[in-house]
Parts: C-alpha cells; structure tokens; sequence
C-alpha cells in the first residue's frame, strides 16, 4: 500500500468500523411511538446506541433527536455525536449535524459540518459522508479535508473500499508533506467546525 493510501486509510478505517457495525445494531430502548394517517413514527431524543465485542466497546453514538419509521425502518437524526475505539487505544470522535439510516439497503449518508478527529491529532472534514453497504465504500464528499502530523490533503471526493485497502481521491486531488502547513490546516479545521477561530 503507498505512503498515500495509508495515511487515507488511517482517516477512515476507525470510523468505517463502527459506521459498518451501526448500520446493522440500530435498535433503541423506550421509543415514544406517534401515529398519523400515513405512517408510524418512534422518536428518541437523547439516546445513545453502542456496540461491543468480546467485552470491549466499539463504539457509541448520540443523537439529540432521532425519528424512526416503523415500516421501513428508515431513521432519521439530528445532532449527532460518535465515538469510535481502536483495539490499539486511538479514539475517533465524528460530529454531523444530521444523518440518515436507509432500513432497505442500510445505507448511511450524514451531512452538516462533519468532522472527525482522532486522538492521535489526525482530522478530518466534509461536507457529507455516505456508507454504501451494497458496495462496502465509505465515502467523504464536498470539500474534503484531511490533515495527520506533516501530511494534509484536499479532494472532492475521497473513498475507500476492498475492506478499507483501497482508498482513491477524486476531483481536484492533492496530498502534500509539510508539517507547518498540516498542522495549520488542522487548527483551521478545527476552529471552523466549532464556529470559531483558530487561534494566532
């Protein structure tokens, strides 16, 4: 695998993990159920999901509000915060202003100031992120940045596939080795995302 595709997949791969295993555990406890004349809707507000794996949680997320139909089993979110662990200690924290859970194809697409960060300092921000289940492909799109120790990137569109070996970055690509401007891009990331400033 190149210098390249490592570093992508070490922007997606926590991520992709606990996105995968979601898609599929997505069942919340005490819904409040609402009827109308064209279908039935459970509402959550403040609920967290989490999965674990031989006695070791994978992940976590938290949605303020959460709207599930009960036919098609659709989910719609808002306010959304994730976390995503590692079996070597590195925690990934996703934030997305809103998502949507397909119950059909277990598809998930999330948009609205989505920004991933990671305990070893690497970010990453788009404007939307899909998980297509059918095709295995975590994708980021829109304005994708990405920034890890002396490595930055910027793309339309960045995807990974193949059980994450595979990454590719399309339209208005660029990758670049430069430790001032990585951490630059990081901090301006970062200060964006929480609506404020990076700091001089």
């Amino acid at each position: 695998m190149t210098n390249k595709a490592k570093f992508l997949a070490a922007a997606f791969g926590v991520l992709a993990v606990g996105v995968i295993i979601w898609s599929v555990y997505s069942v919340p406890e005490a819904p409040v159920v609402q009827e109308n004349t064209e279908k039935k809707v459970m509402t959550y507000d403040g609920n967290t999901i989490s999965e674990e794996k031989n006695g070791r949680k994978l992940w976590e997320i938290t949605s303020e509000h959460m709207e599930v139909d009960v036919k098609t089993q659709d989910i719609t979110m808002s306010g959304i915060t994730g976390h995503f662990y590692a079996e070597d200690g590195s925690v990934a924290e996703l934030k997305a202003d809103n998502g949507v859970y397909a119950g059909n194809s277990k598809d998930v697409k999330l948009t609205g100031k989505i920004k991933v960060t990671n305990s070893d300092g690497a970010v990453l921000t788009c404007e939307e992120m899909q998980w297509l289940n059918e095709k295995e492909i975590l994708a980021a799109i829109g304005k994708v940045r990405a920034a890890r120790e002396d490595v930055f990137l910027t793309a339309d569109r960045v995807e990974s596939s193949d059980g994450f070996n595979k990454v590719k970055a399309k339209g208005h690509a660029h990758i670049e080795k430069n430790e001032e401007k990585a951490k630059e891009m990081a901090k301006d990331m970062l200060a964006e995302q929480t609506g404020g400033k990076a700091d001089e």
